[in-house]
């Protein structure tokens, strides 16, 4: 059976993703904590070839599923200054994750992979995610911190 984005949308009733991109659908959020955070949170992401996910950080683990599509380059800006790209997708025995924990701090976007068409992901963090917890990457600061991923800093970055 072929899944269409189309299909997706409306079976996840998913929405855009205010500044960091794509659609998205939060489908849990734990028990609140006493400081108002949830215990824990999770989202199902659709993101498309012309779209991607921002540069952002937050200031916990965040952990990447991918679920269906086509694979995602994940670009990862380490706080030490180091820098990789991850593959999510449908071949782990081949170098691909299904299941990615990207380190508290870490800067991260994400595209669809060169030639694919689109990706249903989601992510879960524990604490949950709140609003406050998202802090969107600036390209002139990242690429002057990472200059090596420059060209790849600007294409992840919105103003």
């Amino acid at each position: 059976m072929t899944t269409s984005p189309e299909e997706l949308i409306a079976h996840y009733r998913l929405e855009p993703l205010p500044r960091e991109g794509g659609l998205y659908r939060r489908t849990w959020a734990g028990p609140v904590r006493p400081d108002g955070r949830p215990e824990g949170s999770a989202i199902v992401v659709l993101l498309t070839a012309d779209d991607f996910s921002a540069l952002h950080r937050l200031p916990t683990d965040e952990i990447w599923h991918f679920y269906l599509g086509d694979p995602l380059h994940l670009l990862l800006l380490a706080p030490d200054g180091t820098t990789r790209t991850t593959v999510l997708g449908p071949a782990p025995l081949s170098g691909q994750h299904v299941q990615f924990t990207v380190p508290a701090h870490t800067w991260m976007g994400a595209r669809v992979a060169p030639g694919g068409a689109w990706t249903l992901f989601g992510t879960t963090m524990a604490p949950g995610f709140t609003d406050a917890d998202y802090e969107h990457g600036d390209a002139a600061e990242l690429t002057a911190r990472y200059p090596s991923e420059a060209a790849r800093i600007t294409e992840l970055c919105r103003p």
